[in-house]
């Protein structure tokens, strides 16, 4: 059951024979009963050893999702705290 879900920018830079260009591409992280999944991966809640939230400029930050395979950062541009409280409502349960 989805629980809690927030928005991420992913940036992919593509380099043709004249000039290079960035694509911007949105993604959904979700935060369900047992895992937390994103585009490209999946950790269930006992892999993910913490969740923190670091703002760079008014509009932007960068999610940090600390587990057992190292952190993996996240740019938001939402207010992450329903996501994050969420997470450690389930982790004390």
């Amino acid at each position: 059951m989805l629980i809690s879900s927030i928005m991420y920018s992913y940036v992919v830079r593509k380099v043709d024979r004249f000039q290079q260009y960035y694509i911007k591409q949105e993604y959904e992280l979700q935060l369900f009963t047992t895992q937390v999944k994103c585009n490209a991966r999946s950790f269930t809640l006992e892999q993910v050893l913490d969740i923190s939230y670091k703002p760079f400029s008014s509009e932007k930050g960068l999610l940090y999702l600390h587990t057992h395979q190292g952190v993996f950062k996240y740019e938001i541009q939402a207010d992450p705290s329903t996501f994050i409280n969420e997470y450690k409502r389930l982790k004390t349960t």
